[in-house]
């Protein structure tokens, strides 16, 4: 006898919060499965890491219903594609941007304290005598933040930098007088802001337009002083500008959540840098914001696969 379970395409293993929302009402299907048959019929498709949903899976995939992200950023998944098809497609927005905020601000004190590079160093052998002028690093009070991308997580980011007194810049497509006179920050050109920051955040999502938008010339207008933040995607940096401007201590530091490509190989000469922190994709890694974003993304499966329109609808 066949499950009547509806079936859900999923890349597994699944965090053990959203196995216990599904309650067992439904079949979870491996992404595997898709290199044994040439079509699955399946009835939605869950994405908890970021792999491709493209026009070519769905049509291998006949009886989609909906697509559910465990997360906020799509780029992973072709709207476009899926608006086509009917299928409407689901997000986890606002719940992860405090957290995200914090891990922008954790990886920016880091690098400039260098906090890392003195936990190994005091770890060491080598540390056997204090000497108050080794490792120095760089201020973040009332420093220049330049913020590229002052959306939802941009946003908690620049209120946070008004708690160090900083100088907030920040760039956009658009101009926010709005967030302008709410949070103090000033509006400029990308040029200027890499010019003109202490400390540069990305918060951008991946689009074609910002996809490799920070390469040699971006880094090369950075102050050799300045750290750089990437908290948006790995792709968002030209990873072999970045390797190299590093190398030649071009600039100070990076901090980075992500990378491209995500992980890094292991001999990726990035990986053997003092100058450079690499989490590994950690910005919303907290157990409140995770059981959040599992609840948002289960009742988005559920309300598609019940053809009700969807709690966090990101379809175009």
């Amino acid at each position: 006898m066949s499950d009547p379970r509806p079936r859900v395409l999923a890349d597994v293993p699944l965090a053990p919060a959203i196995l216990q929302l599904f309650e067992d009402r439904i079949e979870v299907v491996p992404w595997s499965r898709l290199q044994e048959a040439e079509q699955l019929p399946l009835d939605a498709i869950y994405t908890y890491g970021h792999p491709l949903v493209d026009g070519r899976l769905l049509d291998r995939c006949p009886g989609v219903r909906v697509i559910s992200n465990y997360g906020v950023g799509v780029d992973h998944i072709c709207l476009a594609d899926a608006g086509q098809r009917g299928i409407p497609v689901g997000n986890t927005p606002g719940v992860l941007d405090g957290a995200t905020a914090d891990m922008a601000f954790t990886l920016l004190m880091a690098a400039a304290r260098r906090l890392v590079e003195g936990d190994r160093y005091a770890r060491s052998a080598a540390f056997t005598r204090y000497d108050p002028g080794y490792m120095l690093g760089r201020e973040v009070h009332h420093a220049t933040l330049g913020i590229v991308g002052l959306g939802r997580i941009g946003r908690q980011i620049a209120r946070r930098a008004r708690g160090f007194e900083m100088r907030v810049l920040y760039h956009n497509r658009r101009r926010s007088p709005v967030d302008e006179a709410e949070l103090q920050v000033a509006y400029v050109t990308l040029d200027e802001l890499l010019a003109g920051s202490d400390f540069v955040v990305l918060s951008v999502p991946l689009s074609d337009a910002t996809r490799g938008m920070i390469g040699a010339l971006e880094l090369a207008r950075m102050k050799p002083t300045a750290v750089l933040i990437n908290v948006a995607r790995g792709p968002v940096v030209d990873t072999d500008a970045l390797t190299q401007a590093l190398q030649r201590k071009a600039i100070f530091a990076a901090g980075l959540d992500v990378t491209d490509p995500e992980p890094l190989p292991r001999d990726h000469p990035l990986l053997a840098l003092e100058n450079v922190i690499i989490a590994p994709h950690l910005g919303s890694a907290t157990t409140t914001t995770r059981q959040s974003m599992a609840e948002m993304s289960v009742r988005n499966l559920f309300a598609g696969l019940g053809g009700e329109p969807l709690p966090w609808s990101v379809s175009p």
